[in-house]
């Protein structure tokens, strides 16, 4: 496709195809002072890079302050880059990371490091993450692994301090997430050594390295696992007497301010207000509720809405016998996927991807699935995650919109090809906006409609349940957190309006109470989508292309929703 000409009409900014002077030179050095910074961009989970670090991030509040001050600075030269002569590109760049250092200065009067943990990931998932997937390619690498494990109870340590700050000023979670990270804390200090999950990478060690290698590992564990204990005795002892008394987080201190901003974070809509999203949850409620009970009309069922989801949830032939049976209906899902990919899009990735189980060691409190990223530099495929945590949870009807959204077209397809970005800077491939990412991945599932991905009027019911499940998380989301509902308010939604199994539920409404904000981006992107492409299909007529209009949406990596709008029009007023 030739370039476009790419006007973008927000905070002053104006884009020509012309190579960029002098602006173009500020930018540059203002995006490579960034880099430096290593502000770690993004939510989404990925896969440690090759190089293997002794030592972990700095989450202190006096580094956190440090950096902060160098994003303000970044922020000042920001704004007085000569927007009058940037190319397509460049005026992306100075977009999003516009975009991503006001979001970090934002944020970071509210000092989110005091609740490090979400109620499905956290400091307790991370660190045995990134340990039990590095890969040892020599005795260096295992030598500097070994050092990290070491470092694990000092990285522990600076979490705890951290959780003490919030003891001393309020800002605290709430039972259920917690209960979540002391449950995964004692899987991993119940097993010796050996047996833990952070040993998984000397299992596989390289020819020639010698047993010492082995048994320094195994004490270096054994250390990392007493620095476990420890924390879970402070979490238990504590932290735990002192949690906040509802799930949301209006009652702290500044609680409203912060879900203003956390609002706006993950949407990437500074203008969105809460009564607002709470107003499209409800009419979206509404909407998929009519097209639900026209399937279970079509399927002949005599009974109320409630009784065909208790017969959803029950009965056993829409669930599976066994994990591996699950796991084989998931892997044929995604080559069928695959199959479709050529018909829909005109580019795809050159990366592939795998589909395996989500570990045990952090299954009972997961999501039902997720995408774990790849890295095409290295070779690592990516991972589409499925939980068999539970199998009596895991139905089949939902089966085929979980894999259009973790694999492909979803996340894997948009991932991939953002990190397959070339001429472009590092932050660029790795930037991970919430509400397009995860636009994104629900736009998918409605994508496999036209894929012919759902066979049986179960599959449709379970993919228009999929997207209840995300409309109910804008009701949810704000009820709980700016309306100041109770966890059991925050779950009716789901409970009465879609096929959801009831540890799924559980566990989406803790992560919910653990992320506030987050879990509002899906359907925001989903619909921001979705009126574009409508948009494209009445202004071009007949001349409107499926394939065309998905690579433009996704040809230059994640956007914040405002630059998708304006570069999808400036697509459509040039075709």
């Amino acid at each position: 496709m030739r370039s476009l000409v790419f006007s973008l009409f927000i905070g002053g900014l104006a884009g020509c195809s012309s190579i960029p002077t002098s602006a173009g030179e500020d930018l540059n050095a203002i995006i490579a002072d960034y880099e430096a910074l290593k502000v770690d961009i993004g939510d989404s989970d990925s896969v440690a890079e090759d190089e293997i670090s002794p030592d972990w991030q700095d989450i202190s509040p006096d580094y956190q302050a440090k950096l902060t001050a160098g994003l303000v600075k970044l922020q000042n030269r920001l704004e007085k880059v000569d927007k009058t002569s940037l190319s397509e590109d460049d005026a992306l760049n100075l977009a999003i990371l516009k975009t991503i250092v006001d979001d970090r200065v934002s944020l970071a009067e509210f000092d989110e490091a005091r609740i490090p943990f979400t109620g499905d990931w956290g400091f307790q998932a991370e660190i045995v993450f990134d340990v039990s997937r590095t890969r040892l390619k020599s005795e260096d690498d295992a030598k500097a692994l070994i050092a990290r494990i070491r470092a694990i109870p000092d990285y522990l340590d600076a979490h705890e301090a951290n959780m003490r700050r919030g003891l001393e000023t309020g800002f605290v979670s709430y039972q259920d997430p917690l209960d979540t990270v002391m449950e995964q804390i004692r899987d991993q200090i119940s097993k010796a050594p050996e047996e833990s999950d952070l040993f998984a990478p000397f299992r596989a060690l390289p020819a020639g390295l010698s047993a010492e290698i082995e048994s320094e590992a195994k004490a270096a564990i054994a250390e990392a696992l007493a620095g476990f204990s420890e924390t879970l005795t402070f979490l238990e002892t504590e932290y735990s007497p002192k949690i906040r008394k509802m799930p949301g987080v209006v009652e702290l201190a500044g609680g409203k301010a912060y879900y203003r901003a956390v609002l706006a974070s993950h949407t990437t809509r500074a203008d969105l207000t809460p009564e607002e999203v709470h107003e499209v949850g409800q009419a979206e409620v509404a909407r998929i509720r009519a097209e639900m009970e026209a399937i279970i009309e079509e399927v002949g069922f005599e009974g109320s809405f409630s009784e065909f989801l208790a017969f959803l949830r029950t009965d056993p032939q829409f669930y599976p016998k066994s994990s591996n049976e699950l796991m084989a209906r998931a892997a044929r899902l995604s080559k069928d996927i695959d199959l479709k990919m050529p018909e829909f899009f005109g580019k795809l990735p050159r990366l592939s991807y795998g589909v395996e189980p989500v570990p045990d060691s952090i299954a009972p409190g997961y999501t039902t699935g997720r995408y774990v990223g790849g890295d095409p530099s290295t070779g690592r495929a990516g991972i589409y995650w499925v939980n068999t945590y539970a199998l009596d949870q895991r139905p089949y009807y939902e089966l085929p919109a979980l894999t259009a959204h973790e694999a492909v077209p979803g996340h894997h397809h948009q991932i991939s090809l953002a990190q397959e970005l070339t001429d472009v800077p590092d932050f660029r491939k790795n930037y991970y906006a919430t509400s397009f990412g995860e636009g994104w991945g629900l736009y998918s599932e409605y994508l496999g409609r036209e894929m012919d991905l759902y066979k049986t009027p179960y599959e449709r019911f379970g993919q228009l349940s999929m997207e209840m499940w995300r409309a109910c998380r804008l009701v949810a989301d704000t009820g709980m957190h700016w309306y100041g509902w109770s966890r059991e308010e925050g779950e009716a939604c789901f409970r009465e309006n879609s096929a959801l199994a009831e540890l799924n539920i559980k566990t989406e409404v803790t992560r919910y109470i653990g992320w506030p904000g987050q879990a509002t981006a899906y359907k925001m992107g989903e619909l921001t989508i979705k009126a574009l492409r409508e948009e494209a299909e009445i202004a071009l007529g007949d001349a409107f292309d499926i394939r065309e209009f998905h690579d433009v949406v996704l040809e230059k990596g994640a956007l914040p929703l405002d630059v998708l709008e304006a570069r999808v029009r400036a697509w459509i007023a040039e075709k």
